[in-house]
């Protein structure tokens, strides 16, 4: 084949396979439940306008975590799910203010769908008066999902979960806790399993996962 022709062939396989890697995107709504739904279909927040970057994408993962393992990193404001072959995707997250936030390794201990949320003594105190529970639902804090990190067999109290303020995504605010969009968490939760390891990167430690080819979920 000359070579010119053969140049052209190459062209035209080049869109084919940018097709075949949008695949692994996930789907924004495939995880969510007829509840959820309806839930989310009148939300009694403003949905907010999230930055690209912190949307949903498949991107190169070059760590050497295991797929199923979390990933947290608090500086950029990215959780990553690890899959296979070097994949991971990424959500964009907010977090807890430097001195709130938790850090370390810790293991999924609990999952919950549209959990209730009880405010601990600490947060009465500096948020002011809470009820003792709030039930589940769009106006809750927590949001959709529930992921509660655990370390051995103590609760942190620290969760991964949704928000009813989605427009502090990517960035670090008070509560130390790891927000996500709603439509994430329930992605998320979907594909985490009980016990994952979960690794939540201290700030300055930054997950060196570079910015390179990507997939928009």
């Amino acid at each position: 084949m000359p070579k010119s022709l053969l140049a052209l062939f190459v062209l035209a396989l080049l869109p084919l396979g940018g097709c075949m890697q949008t695949t692994l995107s996930p789907s924004t709504d495939a995880s969510m439940t007829v509840r959820d739904r309806q839930l989310l279909a009148h939300t009694p927040y403003a949905q907010a306008n999230v930055p690209e970057q912190y949307l949903r994408h498949i991107v190169d993962y070059p760590r050497k975590e295991q797929p199923g393992t979390i990933l947290v990193d608090t500086d950029a404001r990215y959780l990553y799910y690890v899959l296979p072959d070097s994949k991971a995707i990424r959500y964009g997250v907010a977090v807890g203010e430097e001195a709130m936030a938790f850090s370390g390794v810790a293991r999924v201990g609990r999952l919950a769908e549209w959990p209730d949320w009880v405010p601990t003594a600490e947060i009465q105190a500096r948020l002011g008066p809470y009820p003792a529970r709030v039930a589940g639902g769009p106006a809750n804090p927590l949001g959709a999902r529930g992921i509660y990190l655990y370390v051995g067999n103590k609760d942190t109290l620290y969760r991964i979960h949704g928000t009813n303020q989605p427009e502090y995504i990517g960035q670090a605010i008070s509560s130390g806790c790891i927000r996500m969009r709603n439509e994430d968490v329930i992605d998320l939760f979907d594909r985490v399993k009980l016990n994952a390891t979960v690794v939540v990167l201290p700030p300055g430690q930054n997950a060196r996962v570079e910015a390179g080819p990507s997939w928009r979920g």
